[in-house]
């Protein structure tokens, strides 16, 4: 790509700052030039990579050393949207650049002149040509709507009854608007013990006084409306139906951090809710990757359940190995934040149309929101807690006293009938594996059928 002027350079790193803020990182893009040719690029990732070093600037030279076989980028210019920080202006330096253009001034980490003036330090080796305010007022307009929007976000939320922590990311209710099939109430709570001051959102449909209440609990990557086709039928049935997003998933706050996540965590959650609700005749619906959390959630109070309707469920096995399928599938989830969530989805599940899956990207607008998808890839295969993960297939096995159905979708690109048998070995007097010939991996439109078949299973109880 020719690039002739210091405005076409920083035009081309405009492009890319906007790319990064579709992806939910701060907006800075960095284009390098030789001989008026661009031959590198870069844009803000610390987010998506996990890494504080991943940098526009840091991205480009890393590429451009690679292209050039050679860490000294001798007679190159770097264009770039924002001052660069220390941490760049030592790497820019030590590439031997010759000439770097910015655009937008930085006040708070600028070392070209705003903060510290690191290029204009006489002791070091080096000196490079700094040229800034190259399209400032487009650079710095393009950081300010993004904070704005964000800001934006925050405020609107603080206006609700649970204010949003700060560690933590809220959807807006707009990423929801149009789903079809989708019409419940939603319900909020934020003083559980356990969220300290995070928003959970669940369902709650049918008589309070119903003999029998379904507990559903989503998979990776989906959330409560993965039950749409499947609540209708339990409903029509007189029961009462509680479908909860896990924190990190759906409309429940997302905290940002991977490290927050864990299979302890979410089951107390979930079991706090059950106490707050003061749910009895449960028959807990656990579906897909969801690790240990749903099978842990009995252990707290299990004369409050009945049934237990695993689908298409997978657990972990220690002494046998992942499948490759699984695996990779899984792997993306977690690491290719660019891909929609939807389109992941459809790649597990040929049956369901492109169309349904809309609703699966509703959640996460940006990598940012992510970070539940992230640590749950990783727990759905290997817990994080081998002492619970004992705990709990020793209490399914021994002391479990509910009816209990498997079931297992014909068409799952993901967990084989093999996994559903052994599932049903570790749990005591499981019944005969239910297989559903044409569902895939998620319930969606099959939920109807699924629902008839646990419904004729656990009547009587």
């Amino acid at each position: 790509m020719v690039c002739e002027s210091d405005e076409q350079g920083m035009r081309l790193a405009l492009a890319l700052a906007q790319d990064a803020a579709q992806a939910g990182e701060v907006p800075v893009g960095a284009v390098l030039v030789k001989d008026g040719r661009v031959i590198a690029e870069g844009r803000n990732a610390p987010i998506a990579l996990h890494d504080p070093t991943a940098h526009a600037e840091i991205a480009a030279l890393r590429s451009a050393a690679q292209i050039l076989g050679n860490y000294r980028l001798d007679d190159c210019t770097l264009y770039v949207t924002l001052e660069p920080c220390p941490m760049c202006a030592g790497a820019m330096l030590h590439a031997r650049l010759p000439r770097v253009v910015f655009g937008a001034a930085d006040a708070k980490t600028g070392a070209a002149g705003s903060v510290v003036d690191l290029f204009a330090e006489p002791l070091l080796n080096h000196q490079t040509r700094i040229q800034g305010g190259v399209l400032a007022d487009e650079c710095g307009m393009a950081l300010s709507e993004f904070f704005r929007q964000r800001r934006s976000e925050q405020k609107e939320e603080r206006r609700l009854a649970h204010p949003l922590r700060e560690d933590a990311l809220r959807t807006p209710d707009k990423a929801f608007a149009g789903l079809t099939d989708y019409s419940w109430q939603s319900h909020y709570v934020s003083d559980l013990p356990a969220l300290d001051g995070l928003r959970l959102h669940f369902i709650d449909e049918g008589p309070r006084d119903a003999a029998r209440t379904w507990l559903l609990l989503h998979g990776l990557p989906s959330w409560s409306h993965e039950f749409r086709h499947m609540i209708p039928a339990l409903l029509a049935a007189g029961d009462r139906v509680v479908a909860i997003d896990l924190p990190g998933f759906g409309k429940s706050d997302k905290p940002k951090k991977e490290a927050a996540h864990s299979e302890h965590w979410h089951v107390r959650v979930v079991q706090q809710l059950i106490e707050r609700l003061d749910l009895h005749g449960l028959v807990l619906v656990t579906h897909g990757l969801n690790g240990l959390v749903g099978l842990g959630v009995p252990l707290a109070a299990p004369e409050r359940f009945v049934g237990l309707l695993a689908i298409n469920a997978w657990l972990p096995e220690p002494s046998l190995e992942t499948p490759k399928a699984l695996r990779t599938w899984t792997e993306h989830i977690a690491r290719k934040p660019r891909l929609a969530i939807g389109e992941q989805m459809a790649r597990a599940d040929k049956v369901v149309a492109g169309s349904e899956w809309i609703a699966c990207d509703a959640p996460f607008p940006d990598g940012g929101y992510r970070a539940a998808l992230r640590a749950f890839a990783d727990l759905a295969l290997e817990p994080r807690d081998a002492a619970q993960a004992r705990e709990v297939m020793d209490f399914w096995r021994d002391e479990w006293l509910g009816r209990s159905l498997v079931i297992s979708g014909g068409k799952d690109l993901l967990v084989d009938h093999g996994a559903a048998q052994r599932l049903r070995q570790r749990i005591r007097g499981a019944g005969d594996i239910a297989v559903i010939p044409d569902l895939g991996h998620f319930i969606s439109q099959h939920g109807a059928s699924v629902a008839l078949r646990a419904m004729e299973y656990f009547t009587p109880f």
